[in-house]
């Protein structure tokens, strides 16, 4: 049976990181797949791109990986790439769009955001056609018929759902957990080959890791948008929504 980490969107957080790449090799899997937004936000980005390019066998892109290779014009963008340096950047900026694989007779697609694009936003709550629209072909690859089985990072909300024998799930953050704030990833298990008729799991796995270690390393780093960093992995409350409320108050 083939076991199949999921990991997405760990933003530059080192020690959320570290911490489920323990959490893996303690259960012995091998593969980890990795659904971009390898930087942003977090004072690590070296230490992750190198890491993730030495442990993870597939890795797609995420907006933050785009946004870092070619923004030019805000610091939140700048302040990484210039860490980062040309080589990674290049490396960021050629990450592909999907990847798409079978496993017990079931096509599996992963996607950073949805197959439209990087920055199309898919919340688990979102209406019916939005999410429906989940399982269309990527667009790199218009070709593509439908899966029965799409992953996705981005929102930084961990969940499952069915619709008429297809799923959609997310493996929410590493680095950046919106959900609560344990770091979260998945494990697929299935066989290799088209039977239906073999077994399939999906599990979703929560790390606890030492956020106050992350807040001490952001601290020194000095990262860009300091407070709203250590107040999302302090809470799991988005930085967008910390703007909304310190505006209402």
């Amino acid at each position: 049976m083939e076991r199949i980490a999921i990991v997405s969107d760990i933003h530059g957080n080192m020690t959320a990181w570290e911490a489920v790449l323990r959490d893996i090799r303690s259960r012995g899997i091998e593969r980890i797949f990795c659904l971009g937004d390898l930087v942003g936000k977090g004072p690590d980005p070296v230490q992750v791109v190198d890491s993730v390019r030495e442990t993870c066998e597939y890795v797609i892109r995420g907006n933050w990986d785009e946004l870092v290779a070619v923004n030019q014009d805000n610091e939140n963008f700048t302040w990484q790439a210039a860490r980062l340096g040309a080589e990674r950047l290049a490396y960021l900026k050629s990450l592909p769009f999907s990847h798409q694989f079978e496993l017990s007779g079931r096509t599996i697609r992963l996607v950073h955001a949805s197959p439209q694009s990087v920055y199309h936003r898919v919340q688990p709550w979102d209406e019916m056609e939005k999410r429906l629209a989940m399982f269309d072909a990527p667009a790199d690859h218009p070709d593509l018929g439908e899966a029965d089985i799409v992953g996705y990072g981005d929102v930084h909300n961990a969940y499952l759902q069915h619709f008429n024998g297809k799923m959609l799930f997310n493996a929410g953050s590493v680095g950046n957990p919106l959900d609560m704030i344990q770091a979260s990833y998945c494990i697929l298990e299935g066989e290799n080959g088209r039977d239906r008729n073999k077994a399939f799991n999906l599990q979703f796995v929560r790390v606890p890791y030492d956020i106050e270690r992350e807040v001490l390393a952001a601290q020194q780093a000095n990262v860009p948008s300091l407070d709203f960093y250590i107040r999302e992995i302090r809470t799991g409350i988005y930085r967008g929504l910390q703007e909304q409320n310190s505006a209402e108050e």
